[in-house]
């Protein structure tokens, strides 16, 4: 190698690709890391509370939701600031990570397992990061309580 006048070292001649290859090596180290980051599954911890099909908590359709969806176990809303990450139609795992005040952890882990919730409504413009899980009773969703959950998106929606 010879030096130049400024003291950075320029390849011989016969090593021009490979010398070129020896200063861009960190490009497809930084294409795959940019690959891995498209398809890593997201994750995010927010407040949960519970909701039914009652007039008194939704409108005057109480078993449809926002996408036109028949309410379900396994249907969730989520605040409107949060329908730009989770769009109508996400997939994702709940895992119960217990109240806001810290107990029950795992209560709900028994209707959470193995089951896929898909974000098929909104909640009032008011809310902010927070989702809210159908559930069939009253009794439940006040047991349910206000608690934190882990989302775990499993899978987008196709555009």
């Amino acid at each position: 190698m010879r030096k130049e006048p400024h003291g950075s070292q320029v390849p011989p001649a016969h090593l021009g690709i490979l010398g070129f290859a020896m200063r861009i090596w960190w490009l497809p180290l930084l294409f795959a890391l940019a690959l891995a980051g498209a398809f890593a599954q997201k994750s995010m911890v927010l407040e949960a509370t519970a909701y039914t099909s009652s007039v008194r908590e939704t409108d005057s359709t109480p078993f449809v939701t926002a996408t036109g969806m028949r309410t379900r176990l396994g249907v969730i809303a989520v605040s409107p600031d949060l329908l730009k990450v989770l769009p109508y139609g996400t997939k994702v795992r709940l895992v119960d990570l217990g109240s806001v005040y810290g107990r029950g952890r795992g209560q709900f882990d028994a209707l959470f397992a193995g089951r896929l919730f898909v974000v098929a409504d909104v909640m009032h413009p008011r809310m902010r990061e927070k989702v809210d899980v159908w559930l069939p009773d009253r009794a439940t969703a006040l047991r349910f309580g206000r608690r934190l959950v882990r989302l775990e998106v499993v899978e987008y929606p196709r555009r």
